[in-house]
This record gives structure tokens, sequence and C-alpha cells, in this order.
């Protein structure tokens, strides 16, 4: 049973230098995978054509595999989801030598895919539910417009982060942006998922969602340092958090619920904004302790302005 201290049941202090090191090597694991492995980008980013299509009959999906490589259509990825008579076909298409070529051959795939699901699969009674396509400049356009905004935006939240804290607390609201961020991005291309410009949204989301969290801890930990100017850092940041976590707990636990019932029982799109906003609110919840804290400490250490 937990002793009952004069700043709070829980002693998060006395336990920072031990999470924070396990969340540098967490990052330090995250940004080497991302480099090594590459990010796994979506139709959006890379170009080519993405058909939904569903059965009334159930379809064997290596079946459908083998029918659709004997149109040679390039790298088909099928995928199914669903009751398993769903099914999302990618593919990048062949490149020609211009664009208007290259743009003759996707439209032709397409049309051959579509007259093979609609005719060779007739007795399977085939629904095509969604056709979409993005040429490969118009993806590269995207993703370099996409990142861009990602940019800025981040740079906006660090100018906000800036004028809003002195340098005892900026440094860890920094950090932790880049911790739930980096590690989020790489729990979800680690699973598979492809990137896309609706999952660059649920990242700026979840980066919104950790800062929230951040500045009420800061706050707390600045108002429990201006009433107790005779105690240390570890009572000042241990009661501050103390008071913080039962409303901590009911905000994320709310939302961590909420994502993680769409990621369980959404499918497509949903499911992949849901999964990497379940997991980015863990994240978040926790570097607001385990990495901001640790910053607050060692730069009022190095500044030598308060007692430990």
């Amino acid at each position: 049973m937990n002793q009952q201290h004069d700043y709070g049941r829980f002693d998060f202090v006395g336990k920072v230098w031990l999470f924070g090191g396990i969340s540098l090597l967490f990052m330090i694991l995250s940004a080497g995978y991302l480099m090594v492995k590459g990010i796994n980008y979506g139709i959006d980013f890379r170009g080519g054509t993405e058909i939904q299509v569903k059965f009334a009959q159930p379809l064997s999906i290596d079946h459908l595999r083998e029918e659709i490589a004997k149109l040679d259509l390039g790298d088909v990825g099928v995928q199914a989801f669903g009751e398993g008579n769903e099914y999302l076909i990618r593919f990048q298409g062949r490149q020609g030598a211009n664009d208007k070529e290259t743009n003759e051959i996707l439209n032709n795939s397409i049309t051959k895919l579509r007259a093979l699901i609609e005719t060779g699969f007739a007795a399977n009674g085939p629904e095509i539910r969604r056709v979409d396509t993005v040429g490969p400049q118009a993806g590269a356009e995207l993703k370099r417009n996409s990142f861009l905004a990602v940019f800025y935006c981040l740079l906006v939240i660090l100018i906000y982060i800036g004028l809003r804290f002195d340098y005892v607390y900026s440094p860890g609201a920094v950090v932790c942006l880049f911790h739930d961020a980096l590690i989020t991005l790489a729990i979800f291309v680690a699973t598979g998922r492809e990137v896309n410009i609706p999952i660059l949204a649920a990242i700026l989301t979840l980066i919104g969602f950790s800062l929230n969290d951040t500045i009420v801890v800061f706050d707390r930990i600045r108002e429990t340092e201006d009433h107790y100017r005779d105690r240390g850092w570890k009572f000042i940041i241990n009661k501050a958090i103390n008071d913080m976590l039962g409303r901590t707990l009911i905000t994320s636990g709310t939302t961590f619920v909420a994502s993680l019932c769409l990621a369980i029982f959404a499918e497509g799109t949903v499911e992949d904004i849901a999964f990497s906003i379940t997991i980015g609110v863990f994240f978040g919840t926790y570097s607001s302790i385990y990495v901001a804290a640790p910053f607050i400490l060692l730069v009022d250490k190095l500044k030598k302005r308060r007692p430990a």
C-alpha cells in the first residue's frame, strides 16, 4: 500500500530518471527504425489507384490475387477487411515515357480491373464502392505540401511555447511534442499501416492533445511553486502532479477509451486514425509526467535556482 506523503500518495519524481531513460531509449529506437525501415506512404503521397469492392458471396483472397495478377498491372496489393467479403485493391501502375502516356496506362489499367471485377466475378455479386486515383506528380506535391503544413504548424507551436513558458519549462514541453509524435509514428509504421493525409492530421491532433495536457500540468507546477517557495522541486512537482492526477486520468482515460473502441470496431481510414490517436494519447499522458518533469529538474539544476 502506498504511503501518504505531504505532497500526495505517489512519488513521481523518485522514478523520473528511470522513466526518462526509458523514454530516451524509445526515441532513439523509433528514430532508428524509421530511418532504416522508412515510411510506408499511401496513395495520397506516392500516387496510384485504390479500389474498394464488396462481394455479396464469399470470395477467396488468394483467388482474387491470382486473377488480378493475370492483368499485369505491376505491383498490386489486396487487403481484406470487414467480414471477409470486402477488399481493398491498390496498385501504382506502370510509368510511361511522359505524363500523357502514364495517364493512359493508368486509365487502361483501371478499366481492365473494373471489367475483371464486374464480369469475371459476376457470380459473387461485386459492388465497387470506391475508386481513388492520384497521379505520381500530384502525389509528390501533396506530400510536399502536407509536410510543409506540419512543419509550419510545429513552428507556430514552438513559438507559442517559447512565449508561454520561461526557460525552465519550455525545453520539456518541446521535447514532449517530438517524443509523442516520433514514437507514435514509429509504432504506426511498425504495424504495417500506410501514412497518408488523414494520419498526418491525426498526429497533429495528438500533438495538440499532448501539448494541452503538458500545459495544464506545467501551470499547476508553477502555481505550486509560487505557494511553496521554500520547498524543493521534488515536493513541488510531486504535489502538482498528484493534485492533477484525477483530472488527467479522467480526461485522458475518456479519450483513450473512445479512440480504442474505434480502433477495435471501425475499419479502413477511421481505424488507422483511431489507432494513432490511441497510441498518442497514452504516450502524451505519460510524457507530461515522465518526460517534461526531468527537463524541469535538469534545466533548474544547471541554473542552480532551487534545491531539488
